[in-house]
């Protein structure tokens, strides 16, 4: 059997792409097991699978873990990208709740029908350039260091990239306004392991469409 976390979930972003973004940091090597249908889910639904009923489910280290925040926490601790104390692992945890915060505003614009799309848009840009950049951008100008936490590599860094890579497929020129983190997302899009996984042909998952929705909801629904 093999010892690489396996990662059950649809062959798309979603809520498990954070944790395939920590574990490519990471230089972790996984597996992953896609949905393809209805059929697929209700199977590790009934074999007990999912805690909860519901995915992502990541298999790792003998257990089939649910909730992507745990996992996260999990992986992030257990490949050393959680600072180095209590105190330090309490301001990655802010940094990391309200990049998802905004994650979840850009995972659902897709999903948003025609008529309120436009207003989600305009939510997304102002939420993104007035509450959340602005206080990372003063964060790496007050501290100066190359990283948010504690002057080294930890999952803020890894997640906070991803979001910033996010917006801008949402709004090319969103990061106008914050030069600090541009040079952010260069030096950390340059770390080795990250590079690897914005290369093509890596196991990050391409900007959801809005043709792929009705595969999903039948998935889910």
């Amino acid at each position: 059997m093999s010892g690489k976390p396996k990662l059950h979930y649809f062959n798309g972003r979603g809520r498990m792409e954070s944790i395939r973004w920590l574990l490519a940091a990471a230089g972790v090597e996984f597996e992953e097991c896609f949905l393809e249908t209805k059929d697929d889910l209700t199977k590790l639904q009934k074999d007990g699978s999912l805690l909860f009923q519901q995915v992502p489910m990541v298999e790792i280290d003998g257990m089939k873990m649910v909730q992507s925040r745990a996992i996260g926490n999990y992986i992030a601790t257990k490949y050393n990208l959680y600072g180095k104390d209590l105190k330090e692992r309490a301001l990655i945890d802010m940094y990391v709740e309200a990049i998802i915060d905004l994650n979840e505003l850009l995972m659902t614009h897709t999903f948003q029908p025609a008529d309120k799309k436009e207003q989600h848009f305009a939510t997304i840009v102002d939420k993104a350039t007035n509450r959340y950049f602005p206080v990372y951008e003063k964060v790496l100008k007050d501290h100066g260091q190359d990283f948010l936490v504690g002057n080294q590599f930890s999952r803020a860094d890894v997640q906070l990239l991803e979001t910033l890579l996010m917006a801008e497929e949402c709004k090319p020129d969103i990061l106008a306004k914050f030069p600090l983190l541009q040079s952010f997302k260069a030096r950390i899009s340059n770390i080795p392991t990250i590079k690897k996984f914005l290369q093509p042909g890596s196991q990050r998952k391409p900007p959801l469409q809005e043709k792929d929705v009705p595969k999903l909801m039948k998935i889910f629904h």
